[in-house]
């Protein structure tokens, strides 16, 4: 990721703490895009970062300028994942870090966390009830709050996502990007790097279809999308097996809705069972196991090609947020021990 340092907030080399994140390969899959008649299909596996997802960018970041500004303390608020990559980064940077997360995250989430030393605490609800501990506490305790869009360093590190795709795509843009949208800082943040590379002419005007994907049991963004709102309503009683998903109201629903409509992209829900399903299809065809997140985008895909929202020739990338390991528990419901 540190390949883009000049347009990273970073000033000193020294405060970069860095655990090997970003660089994550692009794969064009062979038969999974064929059988929908669609031959450029590629996905971009964020699963191999640190802690196994795409949040290594965004913490690798963000920590780094906690080091740069002589922060010793942080808090954060997470569905699991976001959790999992600060703990990390705080300890390789000796920073004491502070976790807030609903009780149900995912096994693998809770036992990394504890490992890396940081303070847990296991809340019963939403991300948003972790958010509203972190807001309440922050001030008396000293902490430095990394909630998603709460300071703007986590979203420079997940831009880099857009760098990177135009670099190895050779910096031609694909005509449509599908990213399942829990906060959606990665399209917030893709869609900032597209206007940096105009701006610095690495690449021309032309942008892809930004999709958001998110499931039916938690889609703020899709329901105010189809209402051609601007900003989504809090979605109640929110549920699904896909942790990074369930996010009943975006802080930056709006910045995600603008992405989506100025690149005449769309929304989309998928039912938490296509989302599985089209998870081991790919496993199965492919050799990739993915998160379910990534998975989303799988079965939102073949519903776009089959509505023609999508034509053959059309170049798409796929993002999948993380690896198949860190949802054992999700998975395993598909596949019962007898």
């Amino acid at each position: 990721m540190w390949r883009y340092a000049p347009v990273l907030p970073v000033a000193k080399p020294t405060s970069m703490i860095s655990l090997g994140e970003g660089w994550t390969p692009l794969m064009k899959l062979k038969r999974y895009g064929a059988e929908l008649g669609c031959n450029n299909v590629w996905l971009k596996d964020e699963g191999i970062n640190p802690t196994g997802s795409f949040k290594a960018r965004g913490l690798s970041c963000a920590v780094s300028m906690c080091v740069e500004l002589g922060i010793q303390k942080v808090a954060i608020p997470s569905a699991g994942n976001a959790a999992s990559a600060m703990a990390a980064y705080a300890a390789a940077a000796g920073i004491e870090a502070h976790i807030f997360m609903p009780k149900d995250v995912p096994q693998s989430n809770y036992i990394e966390c504890k490992s890396f030393g940081a303070r847990v605490t296991l809340v019963d609800g939403l991300i948003s009830d972790c958010a509203k501990i972190v807001g309440d506490r922050k001030e008396a305790e000293g902490w430095f709050d990394v909630s998603t869009l709460k300071e703007p360093y986590r979203i420079e590190g997940k831009k880099t996502m857009g760098y990177e795709l135009a670099e190895q795509m050779m910096w031609k843009l694909p005509d449509a990007i599908f990213y399942p949208t829990g906060g959606g800082v990665g399209i917030i943040g893709m869609w900032k790097a597209f206007d940096e590379m105009e701006q610095l002419g690495w690449i021309g005007p032309e942008r892809p279809k930004m999709i958001a994907v998110q499931v039916e049991g938690c889609q703020p963004v899709v329901r105010a999308y189809n209402e051609g709102a601007e900003r989504s309503q809090f979605f109640e009683n929110a549920s699904t097996v896909a942790a990074g998903l369930r996010v009943p109201k975006p802080l930056g629903d709006f910045l995600i809705l603008q992405a989506v409509r100025q690149s005449g992209g769309t929304a989309i829900a998928v039912s938490d069972d296509d989302m599985m399903r089209a998870g081991v299809r790919l496993a199965t065809e492919e050799g990739m196991f993915i998160a379910p997140e990534g998975a989303a985008c799988m079965a939102a895909m073949e519903k776009l090609v089959a509505s023609g929202f999508l034509k053959a020739n059309e170049r798409i990338v796929i993002y999948n947020t993380g690896s198949g390991l860190k949802y054992l528990e999700a998975y395993s419901a598909l596949f019962p021990r007898g």
